[in-house]
């Protein structure tokens, strides 16, 4: 283990039917599986999708943060 930690952002986009913190809860659940050593994210735009003047899909962009493996 080493005396410094080194991180990545990235860009990922959660989406949900039923609200915006489950769609941030979307997102990271998915990126979970991939991604190790996830330690924070930050919300960075909120949007939807309409469907019959009506929110079909709440979507948030986030920076997710990991630390980099051995670091």
């Amino acid at each position: 283990m080493s005396d410094h930690h080194t991180y990545k952002k990235i860009e990922i986009i959660g989406s949900s039917r039923t609200s915006i913190d489950e769609a941030i809860n979307n997102a990271l659940i998915e990126a979970s599986r991939t991604i190790r050593n996830m330690e924070w994210f930050e919300v960075v735009e909120t949007r939807g999708h309409i469907e019959n003047g009506r929110v079909g899909h709440y979507q948030v962009t986030l920076k997710l943060g990991f630390r980099i493996s051995d670091s």
